[in-house]
């Protein structure tokens, strides 16, 4: 192993399924740091964007590809979709658990030669750095201990509010962990505009206009943690004054979430005690908060002085890390808002009535306050017989202590928030 990798909260997610089904396949956007995870448990590899030999092997002789010792990873399978199949082949003639390690940066289209690899695959998302992968974050507060009803007692936060600035604007980027955020900036515009050029024709073979695509992106940039239809999303790409249809930028946000450099937030849909009635429009996430960032040239400085639009990039860095949080902890995270115009802006929910509610703010004072009435309101809302109870009400903040409110509603810095 080397000794320069950072643990990544998927290591021992990974370990666990090798140990109990033959294949896994690791999924996240491109430069997330699958190949390097993934090269800390495997035997064996074969590139398949680097290889162009391999590529063809993989096509007319998938199983000489497939041979070598195990853990075997096959690293960009998506380049030949047909191997799915293959391997999900000699999953089932080997008989073995912990036969193949598979990192994809997109999704093919599903088709109706591929078989669901039920039984024989299971599935990891990755995305970049979360604050405690990055070493940003103390752990003090665990997502897994809240969602077991565990409240914190105490801890600081060693992040400050310009701390959490700059790494929205630096980004969880795995290569540029190690550089400046004038730097990490510089290259995430360089990712965002080869991606905008060559990377979405992957998912179908479609070619799409760059121009189109980048509006798109900046759209969604700067709708970040809103609820905006597609209608408004084409608008908003508009380019030289001209709108975008609104099926083609249904089609290009599919193709924007295949390739997963955008993560819409589902709505959670409780039973309610009351008679208001649930939005089912997801939130908008690009993968980083980063990555919008730097498509709507926001830095530091920008920030700083208009910290309402930088609340928003905030929650995005909140949802980001809950996601891979909640990931280890078996639990999906959603968002709610009703009719009544009650939001709170993320739910983990591991099933069978054990979820935690968390509203995000900046500061500290009269906000944190406005949000714990927020969180008990909603509660209040609830219907328990069927949800559950919430194992933990969350106020996430930006700087600060971490504690439990006389009311027990929970006050926890990102910064202090670990899996």
């Amino acid at each position: 192993m080397q000794t320069s990798y950072l643990p990544r909260v998927v290591d021992s997610a990974l370990v666990e399924r090798l140990d109990r089904i033959g294949a896994v396949l690791i999924e996240g956007v491109k430069g997330c740091g699958k190949t390097l995870t993934a090269r800390q448990h495997a035997q064996s590899e074969v590139l398949l964007d680097l290889d162009e030999a391999a590529r063809h092997t993989a096509e007319i002789a998938p199983l000489n590809l497939l041979r070598g010792a195990t853990p075997r990873l096959i690293d960009e399978w998506q380049l030949v979709p047909s191997l799915w199949n293959a391997v999900r082949r000699e999953v089932d003639a080997r008989g073995l658990d912990g036969q193949f390690i598979l990192t994809g940066s997109a999704r093919p289209k599903d088709d109706a030669t591929r078989h669901t690899g039920a039984g024989r695959f299971s599935r990891l998302r990755m995305r970049p750095f979360s604050l405690a992968e990055s070493g940003l974050s103390t752990r003090q507060v665990s997502l897994a201990g809240l969602l077991a009803g565990e409240l914190p007692e105490t801890g600081q936060a060693v992040l400050t509010l310009d701390d959490m600035i700059e790494e929205v604007c630096h980004g969880g980027w795995p290569a540029d962990r190690k550089r400046s955020t004038g730097q990490a900036r510089r290259n995430l515009a360089d990712y965002a505009g080869e991606f905008v050029r060559a990377d979405l024709k992957t998912v179908d073979g479609v070619r799409r206009d760059p121009r189109r695509v980048e509006a798109l992106l900046k759209a969604l940039a700067r709708n970040t943690a809103s609820q905006a239809s597609t209608i408004t999303l084409a608008k908003d790409a508009a380019h030289n004054g001209r709108p975008m249809a609104e099926e083609t930028a249904a089609q290009y946000l599919l193709a924007l979430e295949l390739l997963m450099v955008y993560e819409p937030l589902p709505a959670w849909e409780p039973v309610l005690r009351g008679k208001a009635r649930l939005r089912s429009q997801p939130k908008h996430y690009l993968v980083d908060p980063a990555l919008g960032a730097a498509l709507l040239g926001a830095g530091v400085d920008e920030f700083q002085h208009d910290l309402k639009t930088f609340g928003f990039f905030f929650e995005a860095l909140a949802v980001r890390d809950l996601r891979i949080y909640a990931q280890a902890a078996h639990a999906g995270v959603w968002h709610y808002r009703d009719s009544n115009n009650l939001e709170i802006d993320a739910i983990v929910d591991v099933g069978m009535g054990r979820w935690c509610a968390f509203e995000v703010k900046l500061g500290g004072g009269s906000a944190v306050e406005d949000a714990a009435d927020q969180l008990k309101k909603f509660a209040a809302k609830i219907d328990t017989q069927s949800a559950g109870s919430p194992a933990a009400l969350c106020v996430l903040s930006a700087s600060g202590y971490a504690y439990t409110r006389p009311d027990g509603v929970a006050v926890v810095p990102l910064g202090v928030l670990g899996p």
